[in-house]
């Protein structure tokens, strides 16, 4: 049974890169889409942050892609070995050996200077580079081999690479199914305490009536904190969200200046811990106390701030963690105990120094199923001539579509209900913050790739107030991702040799913007495609915007260039004719100002961003004119920020407010003009 339940798994692994590439038009896109949809399947499992497709291999090495976190303390490495045949496959011991050696080899390279023998306008030499300049902050390395064969291998012991330590991931066939078939994609934490600490730790202990959970509390040296970070890494936090471990904060430098100057008073300093676990041995004392053994899934809830500092400094500064000692509570979910809402409470209780809403970010959220439920009823219009009607299939939560496809019992059946749901029409929450941001003109968030952009994207959705979607919303969606889709295949076809992915958002960033957003959305609907002219137009747009990102000022890299807003303020002003074709089939302003714009998500404002339009509103105009002709004589502003002054300037002579982003952008104008010595 399980053997025919991984053959089912790998059939559909095959048929969703095969989907996904052929999206794009390019047999050579299986790779790209493969590492993609490996990343998927790793953040999900909370394995990994993020992951950024990127190939490269030459004499003795190999990589497919990478990430760097946010303090360039941790730095994952990819290399991808699909076979895509459909069913269960074995791959050599040897050539997973290989992987490991080869990538290894490219992360040695990389530290020795690589990028410096590369094309700087390859995608290959920003990953190259991005590794260099990262050098000196590297505390972890992880390499990872991903597979949809089956793979044995032994053991990969760590090891240390100067200060860096190194580790070696094997991801196959039958973990990936393992993983994405347990309910929980994640793979649960175990930490056996003897082995870290010594022997057991010894812990006071409480089991409150009723409550569905006891306590435990004890004195954790910082030793045993150390190899758990170093065993499990960011993986340790989460259920603690948002909690990225940088030092600085005047929280993390402070707690770090504990640790150097006065280690004796980390005790008394510090709140300590706050863990969860859904399994503990334990061993009763006699006394009252309990001497613990293990835990099972265990996540540091509230404390990451403390995990990250004493592991830095015991791996930076060399400082010796066993002198360290860290109070810490204990919380055992019990079997009538809920762990998805027991936790995200500890957290948000026990940190008050930063808010915490889990709900924001779940697949739970009222945005997504409402949104799912309009995919589940809503037909799109047949096309090519034919009759059969389709839907968009919205993947709410990971492997819905799979399930939903295995409800039907016979391959006829299977194959009828996949007629009406096309693989290539399956989108998830991911795909949809990147279509709705590309649109919202919002290109160097969606560069930031696919968690931060979702996060930034549920962060203005609920900043919005809560926004729930109706089915002319939907379909304004979906037009937006079919545009997004096809100006992918657009930039493939001309093969510009990487960066793919900033291409295509900044290309319809800039359309969005140079249209005011009055392409006509129900046109695409209907027809489920742009128009000749329209695509046409947007090939043309790819040209400049490929010119564009890659070459950016000072010989800065690509890749975080294109993070910049100031990447995309310059583009915006980009001069590209709109043929006469193209403007034909805009519609009017009067009408392209009723539609739901994807920014506003319903039209409402927040309280901030009504207060920053009021008081831009409330600047003169013989202000704005008057700052746009000092910016002229001065050249001390942009060209698109001179503009934008006068544009402000004619609404306040017509006694009309500006845009939420008009005043975001005209506030900061006329703050920078101040500090250049602009006087009204």
């Amino acid at each position: 049974m399980e053997t025919e339940e991984l053959k089912v798994f790998a059939e559909n692994l095959q048929q969703d890169v095969f989907s996904r590439a052929d999206a794009v038009e390019d047999g050579a896109m299986r790779a790209e889409s493969f590492a993609n949809i490996m990343f998927e399947y790793l953040r999900d499992a909370e394995e990994i942050e993020d992951g950024i497709a990127c190939f490269i291999e030459g004499r003795g090495h190999r990589c497919s892609g990478y990430f760097i976190s946010e303090d360039n303390e941790r730095l994952d490495l990819f290399l991808v070995l699909p076979r895509l045949e459909g069913t269960v496959v074995p791959v050599p011991k040897s050539e997973i050996d290989q992987a490991f050696k080869r990538l290894r080899s490219f992360l040695d390279k990389s530290l020795d200077g690589m990028h410096r023998s590369l094309e700087s306008a390859l995608e290959g030499y920003d990953m190259a580079r991005s590794i260099w300049d990262a050098r000196n902050d590297l505390s972890s390395v992880r390499l990872f081999v991903l597979t949809d064969g089956t793979a044995k291998v032994d053991r990969i012991d760590n090891e240390m690479l100067g200060s860096i330590e190194v580790s070696s991931h094997l991801w196959d066939l039958q973990r990936l199914h393992r993983s994405s078939s347990s309910g929980s994609l994640r793979e649960p934490i175990e930490i056996d305490f003897t082995r870290l600490n010594g022997g057991p730790i010894r812990c006071l202990a409480a089991t409150p009536r009723g409550g569905g959970y006891r306590c435990l509390m004890a004195m954790l040296p910082g030793s045993v904190i150390v190899e758990m970070y170093r065993d499990h890494g960011p993986r340790l936090l989460e259920r603690n969200v948002r909690s990225f471990l940088q030092l600085r904060g005047k929280v993390n430098q402070g707690i770090r200046k504990t640790i150097l100057d006065e280690p004796e008073m980390f005790l008394a300093f510090n709140n300590g811990l706050s863990i969860t676990a859904s399994g503990l041995k334990v061993e009763e004392c006699g006394d009252g106390t309990v001497a613990l053994h293990s835990a099972r899934d265990l996540q540091i809830v509230n404390g990451g701030q403390t995990t990250g500092s004493i592991f830095r400094a015991s791996r930076k500064d060399k400082v010796d963690p066993v002198e360290l000692l860290v109070p810490v509570k204990i919380t055992e979910i019990l079997s009538d105990g809920d762990v998805e809402k027991i936790a995200p409470r500890i957290s948000q209780s026990a940190n008050n120094q930063n808010k915490v809403n889990i709900a924001d970010f779940s697949s739970n959220h009222p945005f997504h199923i409402a949104f799912e439920e309009l995919s589940r009823s809503t037909w799109a219009p047949p096309t090519d001539g034919l009759q059969k009607q389709t839907k968009w299939f919205f993947e709410r939560a990971r492997g819905q579509y799979h399930d939903a496809l295995a409800q039907n019992p016979t391959p006829a059946q299977r194959k009828a209900w996949e007629a009406i749901h096309p693989r290539k029409q399956m989108i998830t929450k991911t795909d949809l913050a990147k279509f709705e941001h590309s649109w919202s003109q919002l290109p160097h968030i969606v560069s930031r790739y696919a968690q931060k952009c979702y996060l930034d994207f549920m962060d203005r959705l609920d900043a919005r107030g809560g926004f729930v979607p109706d089915g002319e919303y939907f379909r304004e969606a979906i037009a937006r991702a079919i545009m997004f889709r096809q100006t992918e295949r657009i930039v493939s076809r001309q093969k510009f040799g990487g960066h793919r992915a900033e291409i295509v958002t900044y290309s319809l960033a800039w359309l969005s913007h140079h249209t005011a957003m009055r392409v006509d959305l129900d046109a695409i609907w209907a027809q489920q495609s742009m128009s000749d002219a329209l695509a046409g137009f947007v090939e043309t747009i790819s040209t400049h915007a490929h010119e564009h990102v890659t070459n950016p000022p000072g010989g800065q890299n690509v890749t975080e260039w294109c993070k910049k807003e100031k990447c995309w303020d310059i583009f915006r002003e980009k001069h590209i004719a709109i043929p006469a074709g193209v403007e034909a089939g805009l519609l009017s302003r009067e009408k392209g100002n009723t539609r739901k714009k994807p920014e506003a998500l319903g039209g409402a404002l927040s309280k901030k961003d009504q207060e920053t339009i009021d008081a831009v509103t409330e600047v003169p105009s013989e202000t704005w004119f008057g700052l746009s002709a000092w910016a002229k004589d001065t050249n001390n502003l942009q060209p698109w920020q001179r503009s934008l002054s006068f544009s402000l300037g004619k609404l306040a002579r017509a006694s009309k407010q500006p845009s939420r982003k008009q005043a975001e952008h005209g506030e900061k104008i006329l703050a920078e003009a101040r500090r250049l010595g602009f006087r009204a």
